[in-house]
């Protein structure tokens, strides 16, 4: 009798055990299902625990979730946007007599007053060896100032301070105690390290006297010490040549410093255009496979101008000298890629003389694809633009298309803000 209730006592024990292990299964889910009442989800299905203390409404938790996803989600204001925007923005405020301004780099000249800025608008002012001789420092700054107070759109102000023959500060010990040597010289001496360091003691300077743009570096190729442009040019090689152009295109927009490659689509062994007509008949492969390439270095490195000589490269265009050839300009666009600046050497050397008047060549050079023009005979070329709008020869979206390269230019350079 003892043995059949044990039985019974512990098959009663074994029901309480279920029971209670039911209600603990129940309490658990109970537990779980308030927990994630209590909580918001991310978006992989974590819970994200949200404040609810007391006084907290659920209005004020889901603005404060808001204001979380809107920050994570929104990106960066894009700053070649905005300054195309302002760009848009001060073209549609510009007449047509400003446009055309903005495409000519003047040569400088100390009798430019007020009325001149007021009426011709220029985009720029290239000094020379006349501007900077004998000046003191002091004298050189007020100088180009007095350009830029004077200008209702601040200037592009450039000089030729390759180093070596072509140095216009050199000549004046008030400005520098040395002349600056040419790159040839300083990579003979130094190796590249020093041709960069001296690249950024000249943008230090030019900077600090006003200048922006200095019209350099020379990215011609030229191994035969009687060629013309022997040395102004860099290296004994391609590659070298390559490797300068890129390194000083990118040390001079480290330091804020305008650069300007030239001379496209490259000088060769060919003479001099300032004093007589040049015809280079090298053949197209030559260009692609040598002279281009230090070009495209410095375009990838991030040059922002390019000038164009005015040899005539029979490969490309018989008729034009290079600065007056759409072909050539069609070539530096679509063939390298570049989307910045074209800029002609001057107008005025003998090499375009014979080809256009004083009173078309900056006509011509517009039609070809130049945003820019460097002239001495600044007010005949302006004149002759001007009245190519008017009879339809020059539309105002070609001139549109050129000055939003330039202003573009002057906001990388910090000119404009």
């Amino acid at each position: 009798m003892s043995s059949r209730k044990k039985k019974r006592n512990t098959s009663g024990e074994v029901w309480i055990i279920v029971i209670i292990a039911i209600l603990c299964l129940l309490a658990c889910g109970l537990a779980v299902y308030l927990y994630w009442q209590t909580t918001d989800k991310k978006s992989d299905g974590r819970p994200v625990a949200t404040e609810m203390s007391t006084g907290t409404d659920s209005t004020s938790v889901t603005a404060t979730v808001t204001e979380i996803t809107t920050e994570e989600i929104t990106e960066a204001p894009d700053p070649e946007m905005e300054i195309n925007e302002k760009i848009s923005d001060r073209i549609a405020e510009m007449d047509i007599r400003e446009k055309i301004g903005q495409m000519f780099f003047i040569r400088g000249n100390p009798d430019y007053d007020q009325t001149m800025f007021d009426t011709y608008n220029p985009g720029g002012v290239l000094l020379f060896g006349s501007d900077v001789q004998d000046k003191t420092y002091t004298e050189l700054q007020d100088y180009i100032d007095n350009f830029q107070r004077m200008s209702g759109t601040p200037l592009l102000i450039g000089i030729d301070e390759e180093g070596g023959t072509v140095s216009r500060l050199s000549g004046n010990y008030n400005i520098v105690d040395q002349p600056f040597l040419s790159p040839r010289e300083l990579y003979a001496d130094g190796g590249m390290d020093e041709v960069i360091q001296d690249s950024h003691r000249k943008s230090t300077l030019l900077l600090d006297l006003g200048i922006n743009v200095n019209f350099a570096p020379v990215v011609d190729y030229s191994t035969d010490i009687w060629d013309f442009m022997y040395e102004r040019a860099f290296g004994d090689t391609i590659d070298e040549t390559c490797e300068f152009a890129k390194e000083i295109v990118s040390a001079m927009n480290e330091d804020g410093m305008g650069s300007v490659l030239k001379h496209f689509p490259g000088y060769g062994s060919n003479g001099d255009t300032h004093t007589d007509i040049i015809t280079d008949d090298r053949d197209y492969d030559t260009f692609a496979s040598q002279d281009f390439l230090p070009f495209q270095s410095g375009i990838d490195a991030g040059a922002e101008c390019v000038l164009v000589c005015h040899n005539i490269v029979t490969c490309m265009d018989s008729k034009w000298p290079a600065s007056l050839s759409e072909n050539v300009h069609n070539v530096l666009r679509e063939k390298l890629g570049f989307i910045g600046v074209i800029i002609t050497d001057d107008l005025a050397m003998d090499g375009v003389a014979d080809f256009c008047g004083a009173d078309t060549a900056a006509v011509q050079a517009i039609l070809a694809g130049n945003d820019m023009m460097i002239v001495s005979d600044f007010y005949t070329q302006y004149d002759a633009v001007l009245q190519a709008v008017q009879d339809g020869t020059i539309s105002e979206q070609r001139l549109d298309e050129s000055v939003a390269r330039i202003l573009k230019w002057k906001y990388h350079l910090n000119i404009l803000r």
